[in-house]
């Protein structure tokens, strides 16, 4: 890993990572996804921690610190790309004691499986994960909850958030209005639109892009998808052709289906069994000492 990289962790990042070596306990990286914060995970930290788990969350480079800064500083979330977040969780696990147990959704999904490709996971979560390159179906529901950012060439270099009905259409279809206005009050901030572009076209560039998964590599390690059954952003076409080009790796490869979930599956007020589900597989998978 450069300087450079090393260079982007936070303060609050390497306090995280201290506090997560001196515990001696296994280790948890959540990797959150577009239009959230890495505060996202609080409640998934305290369930894991509560098992016997140390956890980090960090953020995506330069994120701001809370959803109330986020909304006043937009600007921040501008042009951050794919590979340049990878490096940034791959530079938080290097600094880690042992390889830990990384789970991501979405965006953040995608990045755990890069992760997992460059044999830096010891178990991989992957929930409702952006598609890579190979993965194929780009569902009318996908493209219409990505329209906000895809409709306009131009952004792919800003920062574009979400009104309460497009949230509702790609996140929350599955929610009462009432809960889907409390999440996108709570949790929602405006998003880099670059990624998003890199995911669209990743298929038409014959080099491979930023959204490539090394899913060969034999040092993957075990891996469980988790698919919402009603994700409008990220449908069951893509998680399920995602779990196939995985499965044909030597390692666990495992997809559970979660019913009647949309997008919101990691923070609503069902988070509780995706959670459990994921806990079971880290569980069953994290290698012992």
């Amino acid at each position: 890993m450069n300087d450079k990289a090393e260079a982007v962790l936070a303060e609050w990042e390497v306090e995280e990572i201290k506090r997560a070596n001196e515990s001696g306990r296994p280790p948890v990286v959540f990797v959150h996804g577009l239009w959230l914060l890495s505060s996202s995970w609080q409640n998934w930290r305290d369930l894991f921690e509560e098992s016997g788990y140390t956890t980090i969350a960090p953020g995506w480079p330069d994120d701001p610190a809370t959803v109330e800064e986020a909304r006043e500083k937009p600007e921040a979330f501008a042009h951050k790309m794919v590979q340049q977040v990878t490096d940034h969780y791959l530079e938080a696990i290097r600094r880690l004691d042992r390889a830990p147990a990384v789970v991501g959704h979405s965006f953040g999904g995608l990045i755990a499986q890069k992760i997992a490709g460059e044999g830096a996971a010891a178990v991989t979560v992957s929930i409702d994960n952006a598609p890579f390159k190979g993965v194929l179906p780009l569902p009318a529901s996908s493209l219409k909850s990505a329209s906000p950012v895809l409709s306009n060439p131009g952004n792919a270099g800003k920062a574009i958030a979400l009104t309460l009905d497009q949230y509702k259409y790609g996140w929350a279809n599955n929610l009462s209005d009432e809960e889907a206005e409390e999440l996108w009050t709570k949790y929602h901030v405006p998003t880099a639109g670059a990624p998003l572009f890199q995911a669209a076209f990743a298929n038409f560039n014959p080099f491979g892009g930023e959204t490539s998964v090394d899913s060969k590599n034999p040092d993957r390690g075990p891996l469980l998808i988790i698919a919402g059954a009603e994700d409008h952003t990220v449908p069951l076409a893509i998680t399920e052709a995602s779990y196939k080009i995985q499965a044909k790796n030597e390692g666990v490869t495992e997809i559970a289906e979660i019913p009647g979930r949309g997008h919101t599956l990691t923070i609503d007020h069902g988070w509780r069994e995706v959670a459990d589900t994921a806990l079971e597989f880290v569980e069953a998978n994290l290698p012992a000492d």
